[in-house]
């Protein structure tokens, strides 16, 4: 494979990353348009959003599978075009049943991506921890411009080209994916460039035993910052904030970017140091963080939000890695896929979350109290986590 291949590979897998999770969070943005513009309520509205993120979890493992079995340049490709042509269907909605009916559609399509575009990244990579670090950058990215662009669009257009003008440009790079796969600019190799050591059943075991409620643990701190930040940010000093809706998109947008260059450090810790530790150091260090956060009614909060989101996706190439070092890999796009399953799917819980306290205590203050908790036992299912051995033999690929 080239290094030309290589890198494309990366470019394409770094830009499905932020689509998947750009898309899936315009509406929580589009949602502060919305609430004043059909005369609901944001809790009414944002519950139309939770089952796009649940099928955004709950289709990974399909997703995986026909990855392993069909084609994973096939299932990338059906990504760009499926998730862009699924945004533009919303962007038409004229009723809440349409905008859940496409936010769900949505969900479906982003479900492609992290269990077939990340073991498709690692297996192209010669140095895949630090690919996995890049990567991580663009799905910071993605998450951090989901509010600057749908903000951006729905005041200047209104709120339907925050779904028209990304669902264009999705498909536009579908289709340059699909040319540079056709013309061979971009191969898929059959092997792990860089081979990942043996997986030993005993250690397996003890492997997903930790990292299940760990990878839950993490993305139920995602899923509830990702979706509540905008709203936390209005309420503590939206009201402050000059430009309105697009200020607090801005505040969002920031703290993302900001915090985007913590997935290079993650990456580059990944490849240096025992995965285990740098995994449990970034679980347990959101705690104080996350603490010291609530306490703040100021931009400030920015700061503190930046710090809290950075540790959360510092620990991924950790974790990204924990899971290919663990898996052989014809299993590897189906355990992904499981993977993503427990971080999208049943962590959609972190999103439920959101409107129910919204609702009960009409704040999200108690949101902070959840984020630490979900942290401190994601912490400590890390301890579970065999001793890594030093063995760097080619895993078998199992029939």
């Amino acid at each position: 494979m080239t290094r030309g291949s290589t890198a494309l590979t990366l470019a394409f897998s770094g830009t499905a990353h932020a689509f998947s999770h750009l898309f899936v969070l315009l509406f929580a943005t589009v949602v502060l348009v919305l609430e004043a513009e059909w005369g609901i309520t944001y809790a009414e509205l944002q519950w139309l959003s939770v089952p796009g993120f649940v099928l955004f979890g709950f289709g990974a493992p399909i997703c995986g599978w026909l990855g392993d079995r069909w084609s994973t340049t096939g299932m990338m490709a059906l990504f760009f075009v499926g998730i862009g042509c699924a945004s533009i269907l919303t962007g038409f909605a004229d009723s809440p049943t349409a905008i859940l009916v496409g936010l769900t559609t949505v969900g479906a399509f982003a479900a492609i991506y992290h269990p077939v575009g990340i073991p498709w990244l690692v297996k192209n990579s010669r140095e895949p921890a630090r690919a996995l670090g890049i990567n991580g950058v663009f799905g910071s990215l993605g998450t951090a411009f989901a509010a600057l662009v749908a903000a951006s669009l729905a005041q200047e257009f209104g709120w339907r080209a925050a779904f028209f003008v990304p669902g264009g440009v999705a498909i536009l790079i579908g289709l340059a994916f699909v040319w540079a796969v056709g013309s061979k600019r971009l191969v898929n190799s059959e092997t792990d460039l860089k081979p990942q050591p043996a997986p030993v059943a005993a250690d397996m075991v003890r492997a997903f035993s930790g990292l299940a409620l760990a990878v839950l643990c993490t993305g139920l701190v995602f899923q509830s910052t990702s979706v509540g930040l905008p709203k936390i940010f209005d309420e503590r000093f939206g009201e402050d904030a000059v430009g309105g809706v697009v200020a607090v998109g801005g505040f969002v947008t920031l703290a993302y970017a900001v915090s985007a260059i913590a997935q290079i450090v993650g990456g580059e810790l990944a490849g240096r140091y025992s995965l285990k530790w740098v995994y449990l150091f970034c679980q347990f260090s959101q705690v104080p963080v996350v603490l010291v956060a609530f306490l703040l009614h100021s931009p400030i909060l920015v700061v503190m939000a930046t710090f809290m989101i950075s540790l959360n996706v510092m620990s991924q190439p950790a974790e990204n890695m924990l899971i290919a070092r663990y898996t052989p890999l014809k299993w590897r796009g189906s355990v992904f896929g499981a993977k993503f399953l427990l971080t999208a799917g049943v962590s959609a819980a972190g999103v439920a979350l959101v409107p129910i306290i919204h609702s009960w205590t009409g704040s999200l203050d108690a949101l902070f109290w959840w984020l630490a908790g979900f942290a401190a036992i994601g912490g400590l299912a890390c301890w579970i986590l065999p001793k890594e051995r030093a063995d760097t033999a080619e895993a078998p690929v199992l029939a």
